[in-house]
């Protein structure tokens, strides 16, 4: 090879010629054809028809309840009561399981959400890992999440109703009146609080987590105590995900019906709730009594599908204005940063 040789001379010797070579006489690339990959595409299809499978089932459970109650959903049946049979369609009414369960709901979450809050704060923040006491605390959150809804209704009639309730009855009234120590709305929505804790203790936990290490280190090093850090820097961009504790507490607890029929729940009751203190009507608990107490199901079904679509209707709305909530608190977070 010649010293003098070009950049052009250089580059056309140093081409390979070969047919397997990178590249062929006219200087174009050549692409082998990739093999059909049958794993993804197996997985894709098994992952997309699980979807497809549970839509469709979901779609079924909902069109069946449409199509059988939307029929005798009317105004008349959701904004009065039943004076007489519960069993007639023509004077059937679920204004008292309506407020029973938006009722008991709501206390529900005004009781949860502080106490589950406050025990991820801590879990998260201030436990050691290590610790024995927080192995246990989280052993204990473990197993309460695994507990069927039964026993929680036998814990709360056992420990709220004959042991508080009787123990207030016995320091603030001294006759042989009994206020609290009977089931009561009280008493159901604290069962309730107590069954959901786990769901909102986790979801707090994970989005306490999924703030950056970097925002706590940069309050502290400008002089913030630890408590002003969690109330000013984590807790404010925690929220999201705590409204989303409250949602699934909230999706949970609307339809359960064991927890609350030793706590609270009546089989008929004329009036609305007045007090903390008194019984309840449910609408969970109203349709467990139309299929299983009614003299003619055939008669009844109308009244039992209705019903069900207004619960599904209820859990929907309070689960649309936790959703609301935690969308405009996004929001303003957004604006903030």
């Amino acid at each position: 090879m010649s010293a003098l040789a070009g950049p052009s001379e250089l580059h056309r010797q140093e081409r390979p010629g070969r047919a397997g070579g990178p590249f062929k006489e006219g200087g174009s690339r050549q692409f082998r054809t990739g093999q059909f990959d049958w794993v993804s595409f197996l997985g894709t299809g098994a992952t997309g028809l699980a979807t497809l499978l549970i839509l469709a089932i979901l779609a079924v459970i909902l069109g069946n309840v449409l199509i059988h109650g939307l029929p005798y959903v009317s105004w008349r049946f959701i904004s009065t009561g039943t004076a007489g049979d519960m069993f007639d369609v023509n004077k059937a009414g679920i204004l008292p399981m309506i407020v029973g369960t938006s009722s008991r709901v709501i206390l529900m979450t005004i009781f949860v959400l502080p106490v589950g809050v406050l025990t991820a704060i801590y879990l998260t923040e201030y436990a050691r890992t290590t610790s024995p006491l927080t192995r246990v605390i989280r052993g204990a959150i473990n197993n309460l999440a695994g507990v069927p809804s039964i026993v929680f209704g036998l814990f709360g009639a056992g420990f709220f109703v004959r042991f508080i309730g009787r123990e207030l009855d016995g320091a603030f009234y001294r006759s042989a009146a009994t206020v609290w120590g009977q089931p009561a709305l009280l008493w159901a929505s604290a069962t309730l609080a107590v069954m959901t804790l786990p769901v909102v203790i986790v979801a707090t936990e994970e989005s306490l987590r999924a703030i950056p290490q970097g925002l706590r280190e940069a309050s502290l090093a400008l002089g913030a105590s630890k408590l002003e850090t969690i109330l000013k820097i984590v807790l404010p961009q925690a929220v999201p995900g705590i409204m989303t504790g409250a949602i699934l507490a909230i999706s949970r607890a609307a339809g359960e019906v064991a927890p609350i029929l030793f706590t609270g729940a009546a089989y008929y009751m004329a009036d609305l709730p007045r007090s903390l203190h008194d019984q309840f009507m449910d609408l969970g608990y109203h349709v467990f009594i139309l299929s299983t107490q009614s003299p003619n199901v055939d008669k009844t079904r109308p009244i039992l599908y209705a019903t069900v679509l207004v619960l599904l209707l209820l859990t929907f709305a309070l689960n649309i204005v936790a959703i609301v909530v935690r969308a405009r608190v996004r929001k303003r977070m957004r604006m903030l940063q």
